[in-house]
């Protein structure tokens, strides 16, 4: 039974996926919806949440054979008791493919210099420092100096505030204008009067998506010892533009270059893997998915894993990952099973093992069913003994930014896992660094 609900925000996190052929559309670069003429609200302060992206989760194509080139791959439907997706939200225009059909990339990926197919997204909500609303921030910034001016901090007042906030980009100008009324630094403030997880949170809300990736780059390959998990989360099936945005923001913040830091911090096996993908060439999601191109790399795919007996090809497979868009990594996907009757999944968990393995594995899941490798990866940083809040925290947060993909995380939780994502947090967590995690679930 499928369980996707209707998908009205940005993909999670700047994933950036979209289903082909007819997706939401983005704004002008640039901007996001005229937001001078917001209504006003008793309730709340700011305007009805608009889908800054538009494009609804990626499905899967019909089982059995390829669907005529244009409808690949259909929209499935939705959670029960919910609509199906049916028009791009947001008044967006439609983003169709282009006419004509795009080449096959030398060896798995486009020619050096520029991705391959279709015109290229522009950054998600959050990944364009110049994007700002018009929303006037001032009482929020004032609720926030509230809570950390004095004796004491109130923490409950810094929840209420920062968890309210609707998006990225507002995120983003209450900084800017707690900064510059109060001539102070919000997230020097919010470091100076909380702490442990729950400042962690609070810093990841009040940076917002682009800074915080930038410092999860950086903590992941700080000190000894590689943090795969968080450097995974941050780095793959992220789209052209936001990774381009993650690597000029981490270069302003840290002086260095992001993809030459990383490198050097990874070992063999993995080190060719983000190469490629920091090297920015995936093909573009406004791409069309041909079945010559997804028959010719199942094949490359097979023989680099199950059909060679000197060990798996590691090259091979990491360039068919890091350029595919997620579009064909559904297909690739499905032609696998239907071709060698095996799942792609568990070819990965047999050939290949450590970072390597979980790298791979993510990216394939995130093309596949990104809501469900969102709760499954919630579930993860929960079960066993001890949670692991730092990906806890890091994912809660991530999901946020986009309310409605969050709901549909929570569903998909309780789905697959038959508990309440809220219930389920707090039985794993504590005191203010609980009531905000909580509050991150709406």
């Amino acid at each position: 039974m499928s369980y996707y609900p209707p998908h009205q925000g940005q993909p999670p996190y700047g994933q950036g996926y979209q289903q082909y052929p007819q997706q939401g559309g983005y704004p002008p670069q640039g901007g996001y919806p005229p937001q001078g003429g917001y209504p006003s609200q008793s309730t709340s302060p700011y305007p009805p949440q608009q889908a800054p992206h538009g494009a609804p989760p990626q499905q899967y194509p019909p089982q059995g054979g390829y669907p005529p080139q244009g409808g690949y791959p259909p929209q499935q439907q939705p959670y029960p008791g919910q609509p199906p997706y049916n028009a791009a939200p947001g008044g967006y225009p439609p983003q169709g493919p282009p006419q004509g059909q795009y080449g096959a990339p030398p060896m798995g990926g486009p020619p050096m210099g520029a991705p391959y197919g279709g015109p290229p997204l522009p950054p998600s909500p959050g990944y364009d420092p110049q994007a700002l609303p018009m929303t006037d921030m001032n009482a929020q910034a004032a609720d926030l100096r509230d809570a950390m001016k004095g004796f004491g901090t109130n923490e409950a007042k810094l929840i209420q505030v920062l968890a309210a906030v609707p998006d990225a980009p507002h995120m983003l100008k209450l900084r800017h204008t707690y900064d510059d009324r109060f001539r102070r630094s919000l997230i020097k403030d919010l470091e100076k009067e909380t702490s442990g997880y729950f400042r962690d949170g609070l810093l990841a809300l009040a940076r917002g998506p682009l800074l915080q990736d930038a410092y999860l780059v950086d903590f992941s390959i700080r000190g000894l010892g590689t943090k795969e998990a968080i450097l995974n989360d941050v780095l793959l099936g992220r789209t052209n533009a936001d990774m381009r945005a993650i690597k000029n923001c981490y270069t302003q913040v840290f002086g260095k270059d992001m993809a030459r830091e990383v490198k050097e911090d990874l070992s063999l096996k993995t080190e060719r893997l983000f190469e490629y993908v920091l090297e920015v060439r995936r093909a573009e999601e406004s791409a069309p998915v041909l079945p010559h191109e997804v028959e010719r790399d199942v094949d490359r795919l097979q023989q680099a894993t199950e059909g060679t007996k000197f060990g798996a090809n590691q090259d091979v497979v990491s360039q068919v990952f890091a350029f595919s868009s997620n579009g064909m990594l559904r297909a690739i996907n499905l032609r696998y099973k239907e071709k060698y009757r095996k799942l792609l999944d568990d070819v990965l968990k047999k050939e290949f093992s450590g970072h390597m393995r979980d790298a791979l594995r993510l990216m394939l899941a995130r093309a596949v069913d990104p809501i469900k490798s969102d709760a499954d990866q919630l579930e993860e940083s929960m079960k066993g003994l001890g949670t692991k809040d730092q990906l806890l925290v890091t994912r809660m947060v991530r999901a946020h930014w986009n309310r409605a993909h969050m709901h549909q995380v929570g569903l998909a939780y309780k789905k697959f896992y038959s508990k309440d994502l809220p219930a389920r947090i707090k039985g794993e967590t504590s005191g203010d660094y609980r009531n905000l995690m909580v509050a991150l679930c709406v």
